[in-house]
């Protein structure tokens, strides 16, 4: 009986040690300057961000003009196919992708190759019009938007996966509102961004989502194929550990019981 009353008191100061734990660790966006510094910070984050074209992004480029016929040539379709052998190329058939391959190039249908890495989507818009105003008499509409524009997150999150995003643009926050966010074991003072560049440079960003001032950095809006990664903090690290050495240990004794129990029963 003393012993289950030891394991109860036990039980109880484990709870209690727990519930007054503090939040340092867990809140988002801490700070104790009380705003001192977000004045300084959000000058210098005063333009909107916009998604920049990128080498394997896949693009849909539509244009439009009075003419119909004029713009034609230029708004290739992916023909659909029944289920014989015809091929149609109304109803539900989709605009043509554009590969940008690994020089920043995609092949438009009359122009040919045209450079549009590093350029965002108004950019590309405006480039294409002026080079479409020598094949088309009067000023076109040209509508560039991304395919394949995704982020991955896993780690220490509820659901992790991979993402599209629609409108081509995500913050840190955004991201892990999708994945379900960060578990109560996740380390939101070191999370990590795995990104790669039009070179093809990969580097990794590290992100203290507990510094309310990560709103105004550079990083704070991700790229398209980044991957956010959330390690686990040192007590998850260690429950780990524990649990598999109990593991081994239960194993371990189960085999010597099941061993010592079939001697038993040979000896009688």
């Amino acid at each position: 009986m003393k012993k289950l009353y030891f394991l109860l008191l036990l039980t109880i100061m484990g709870a209690a040690l727990v519930g007054c734990g503090s939040t340092k660790g867990v809140a988002y966006l801490q700070d104790e300057s009380d705003g001192m510094f977000d004045e300084a910070y959000a000058a210098q984050t005063t333009a909107m961000y916009d998604a920049r074209i990128m080498p394997k992004d896949l693009l849909t480029i539509t244009v439009s003009a009075t003419e119909p016929e004029a713009v034609r040539p230029f708004n290739l379709v992916m023909p659909s196919y029944t289920s014989g052998s015809d091929i149609r190329t109304t109803g539900q058939a989709q605009l043509q992708t554009y590969l940008v391959d690994n020089s920043g190039y995609v092949n438009f249908p009359v122009i040919g190759q045209i450079l549009l890495k590093g350029l965002t989507k108004s950019q590309a818009e405006e480039k294409l019009k002026d080079m479409l105003m020598e094949y088309i008499k009067e000023e076109p509409i040209v509508s560039v938007k991304f395919v394949n524009y995704k982020i991955s997150v896993l780690g220490e999150v509820a659901r992790p996966n991979t993402f599209t995003i629609v409108n081509e643009k995500v913050n840190i926050f955004e991201a892990l509102a999708m994945a379900g966010d960060m578990t109560i074991w996740g380390r939101r003072d070191n999370v990590k961004i795995i990104r790669e560049d039009a070179q093809g440079k990969k580097r990794i960003i590290f992100m203290n989502l507990n510094d309310r001032n990560i709103i105004y950095g550079d990083d704070f809006y991700l790229q398209q194929n980044d991957v956010v990664y959330v390690e686990p903090n040192k007590v998850k690290a260690q429950n780990s550990e524990i649990g598999q050495a109990t593991s081994l240990w239960v194993s371990g004794a189960s085999i010597l019981i099941s061993v010592a129990g079939l001697v038993v029963n040979i000896l009688r």
